[in-house]
């Protein structure tokens, strides 16, 4: 189940916030300037669909996107368990980055942590099946996977290159909640 979690920025024990209910989700976060929707597939994916059949059940949703914000590209990202590499991707991924462009992700099966330092608070969203979250550019983030990643999401990029992260340093994602 989807779920926002809000901290401050100086307290990573006791959340101020807390909520599962999607249309709560969304107005928290549409008042931060941060996308959240949920989107349906208009066909069965099967178990382990592959990146075009994942492509064509959102082309519909993709389309409204692309028509809206003028995104350039997209693509399907998968990551299991049995990666050899996901230790090393999850890592990179908690560092605390923006980017020049929106990080937007709709999540097609599994999960993942969003976490956002917005304006003296950590938001953490849960982001599960049929999530949409748009992160706004030049909004310092953190990602998280969790220890056994199970997850398909579409990518949504501005330009053709794609997801390019720049680091800030901060060593504050070390103190928030991570999936286990």
């Amino acid at each position: 189940m989807s779920a926002l979690t809000i901290f401050t920025d100086s307290e990573a024990t006791t959340p101020v916030w807390q909520s599962s209910d999607a249309d709560a989700i969304r107005q928290k976060l549409n008042g931060k300037g941060v996308r959240f929707e949920r989107w349906e597939a208009d066909r069965d994916l099967g178990a382990d669909p592959t990146p075009e059949k994942v492509i064509a059940a959102y082309q519909h949703a993709i389309d409204r996107l692309v028509a809206e914000k003028g995104y350039q590209s997209w693509d399907v990202i998968s990551m299991r368990a049995d990666n050899p590499q996901k230790e090393t991707l999850r890592t990179k991924f908690l560092s605390e980055h923006t980017h020049g462009e929106d990080e937007v992700r709709f999540f097609v099966e599994g999960a993942g942590l969003f976490c956002l330092h917005l304006d003296g608070h950590i938001y953490q969203i849960l982001c599960e099946k049929n999530d949409l979250i748009s992160v706004p550019a030049g909004t310092p983030h953190w990602f998280d996977m969790g220890s056994a990643p199970h997850f398909t999401a579409i990518r949504i990029f501005d330009n053709q290159e794609g997801w390019i992260a720049r680091f800030t340093g901060d060593t504050i994602a070390d103190a928030y909640p991570r999936l286990p």
